[in-house]
Parts: structure tokens; sequence; C-alpha cells
């Protein structure tokens, strides 16, 4: 037996064992059969909009008023490089050699000649980035996605990527961080940030979509599902999703009106 078959196996039982509490959450004829939690994860996205409503949008919108276009950007390649480390490393442990080379030369330029990754000098030379977390290398395996969820304060996921959130937020430099201010500063900058590079969307996603749970949702799925590939994500098919799996999307991807970023601050 491979190691990508044994791992898909494990993966598959622990999902099992994972998803016995819950079976039965959401039946009906119009049920979506990766988002069996969905009555749970409606009332998670409810209380992800009032926060984004409430804290996130605003403080999203006064930085992008207030802060120069210049700054603003800086703080998205500096935290871009940041997650070009760990995407190197599961770039490498999916042998995707070739995507984790460019990962860790853009890592090495941006720190060295970019100012820690201020300056994205790798762009300006062509060195390709390739966002890769440890849902992705597991989906790569074979291990399935399991049901959507939604998480508070995080916004969408899927099961697999939430039980390895812990691992995804072991590969974060912020997290290594010894001062707690510091290392609460810089996550709540990069929330903002990345919420400011969602505005515009958001209010397209405002105006286009009838049941906005929903859209967000398909679209995650199919995103994530296109990011992992196709060859280990069509096996579960549902009503209107086409096969789509999902996964946690954990950077600037987030979907508005979930929180969209990393760890919450710790103390």
């Amino acid at each position: 037996m491979n190691k990508g078959t044994h791992a898909a196996r494990l993966g598959r039982a622990m999902l099992v064992a994972a998803l016995l509490p819950l079976a039965g959450c959401a039946t009906g004829p119009n049920a979506n059969r990766n988002d069996p939690l969905e009555p749970l994860n409606r009332e998670v996205s409810k209380f992800n909009e009032g926060l984004d409503l409430v804290i996130l949008k605003p403080g999203a919108t006064l930085y992008r008023e207030n802060v120069p276009p210049l700054v603003r950007t800086g703080v998205s390649n500096f935290f871009g490089n940041m997650g070009d480390a760990w995407s190197a490393i599961n770039s490498a442990l999916q042998f995707k050699l070739g995507h984790a080379g460019e990962n860790w030369m853009r890592f090495t330029f941006n720190t060295v000649f970019g100012f820690a990754g201020i300056l994205d000098i790798a762009s300006e030379l062509n060195i390709e980035r390739h966002r890769e977390d440890f849902g992705q290398t597991l989906g790569h395996w074979g291990v399935p996605a399991g049901p959507y969820v939604v998480l508070p304060f995080f916004g969408p996921s899927t099961l697999r990527d939430t039980l390895v959130l812990p691992i995804d937020r072991r590969g974060d430099p912020v997290r290594d961080l010894n001062h707690a201010g510091e290392r609460n500063t810089l996550y709540v900058l990069r929330a903002v940030d990345v919420r400011s590079n969602l505005l515009r969307a958001g209010e397209v996603l405002d105006g286009a979509a009838l049941d906005r749970y929903s859209f967000i949702r398909d679209s995650y799925l199919q995103r994530r599902r296109s990011e992992i590939g196709s060859r280990n994500e069509g096996d579960d098919k549902s009503d209107g999703s086409d096969g789509q799996e999902p996964d946690v999307g954990t950077d600037a991807n987030q979907a508005p009106g979930g929180a969209p970023t990393g760890p919450a601050p710790s103390r």
C-alpha cells in the first residue's frame, strides 16, 4: 500500500469518526450533500456577518481611506511574503518541487532584498507565487474534505481543514513572535488588510447574490476544488454543486462576510 492510499484511508476514518455525532443535521429534498450542517452554518455566518458589519468593514474602510496606497501595498506584500515559506513546505510535501523552489526563492529574495517582503522583488523577477496550505497537501494525497463548515471568526472551511488549522498555525511566522503585543498587532493588521482588499468584492456580492450564504458556499467550494485539483475532489456530488469540494481559505481569498484571517489575538 503506498503512502497516498494509506493517508487517504486514515483521513476518511478520522472524518467518519468526527461526523458520526453530526449525522442527520440537514435533511430534505433541497439539502446539499456537501453542507449537512447548513442550519448551524447559517447561524455562524450571521454571527460573522454581524462582526464584519460592526468591526471589520468599518475598520477596513477607515484603513483604505486614510492609508496611502503605497503603504497598503507594502503591508499586503509583507504578509504575502510570510505565507510563501509555508507554501514552499507544502509544495514540497506534495512533491511539487518546481512550485516549492519558486515559493522558496520568492521568500528568500523578498526577505533579503525587499526589506522583509515589503517590496515584492520576486514578482519583478517573474517568480510565480503558488499558495499552498496543509489542507491542500492532505487533499493532494486523497484525504477527503468532509462537509462544508463555517467557523466563527475564520469563516468558510471544511472539516478536514478545520482539523489541521493548528498545523497551519504552526506555519505562520507571526505566531513565533515572543511579544504578545506585537503578535496581536500583526494579527489585527493582517485582518484589516485582507478585509480592505475585499471591500469592492463585497459590494458586488451584496448587489448580485439572492442568497448570500449559498453564493459564498458554492463559490468557495468551487475555488477550493480548483486549488487542490479535480483528481481528488469530485467524489461527493450534490445538487447544483457539480461535485465541488471545499477547503479552508487561509489568506486574502476569504469571502466577504466571513472573518478573514489567522488565529485570534493571544494574551
